[in-house]
């Protein structure tokens, strides 16, 4: 667990994450107007980051050195008791292999975020965080008003777990470098997210890429035609719209 509990601690603990994130910057897309983008970031080995989305905002994971293992969490911005809940993103789509057009569905059945391209294949949603990303994630949630009680199973990506016929977890490792996840939000959430080993494979992470950048002419587009998503989106639509309305009555 990182001491910060006094002020000595705390500074030396901020200035060398201030240090690591200053060190080198993610590669920004070439396929992405540079005036779309709201937020970048590097996260090394053992690195965290904390911000907040707006709805329409995709958001691209990238492992460029191909040893990155991202541990990601979400919360609805404005009410964050709504959160991203694990198993119902894994037993609504009957599937528990994430790739594109996998929803990341909260636990009051609302797409807090769609995967919309994967280039790695190699995530888990089964195992949750390892006691090293678990601390990180605790300490970005802080960032936000957050306590421990408030951040459940994350789903980690860039490291896979497959399951074997006889219930056993295997990891499958990385993909190699240089693949990416794209993530569209479709509700404002706080993001966290830690840069740890796997709780199945403990060796040592790279540095993971963050790229978020505006795009809401997604949210129309149809990314997958599964009749389960497709509830998760008119639900999500709707109480989206019934915000809206009353934010203006």
């Amino acid at each position: 667990m990182t001491n910060t509990a006094d002020t000595t601690s705390a500074r030396a603990h901020a200035r060398s994450q201030a240090a690591a994130a200053a060190t080198s910057g993610p590669t920004l897309p070439a396929d992405v107007d540079s005036a779309k983008i709201t937020f970048t970031q590097r996260i090394p080995s053992g690195g965290y980051a904390n911000v907040v989305l707006g709805r329409g905002t995709r958001v691209r994971l990238s492992d460029p050195a191909g040893a990155a293992c991202a541990h990601l969490f979400l919360l609805r911005a404005e009410s964050p008791w709504e959160r991203l809940n694990v198993a119902d993103t894994v037993k609504v789509p009957w599937q528990a292999y994430i790739g594109a057009g996998h929803p990341l569905l909260s636990d009051q059945g609302r797409v807090l975020a769609t995967v919309i391209a994967d280039s790695s294949g190699h995530h888990d949603t089964l195992c949750g965080p390892s006691p090293a990303a678990r601390d990180r994630l605790h300490l970005a949630g802080v960032k936000h008003g957050l306590e421990p009680r408030d951040l459940g199973p994350s789903i980690s990506f860039f490291r896979g777990v497959r399951v074997e016929h006889d219930g056993a977890l295997t990891p499958t490792g990385s993909a190699g470098p240089g693949t990416a996840v794209d993530l569209l939000i479709h509700l404002p959430v706080t993001l966290l997210l830690a840069n740890a080993e796997h709780p199945l494979d403990l060796a040592p992470t790279t540095d993971l890429d963050l790229v978020a950048w505006s795009a809401p002419e997604e949210l129309i587009r149809r990314h997958n035609t599964d009749p389960e998503y497709l509830r998760a989106v008119e639900n999500t639509e709707s109480d989206w719209n019934a915000r809206t309305l009353e934010a203006f009555a």
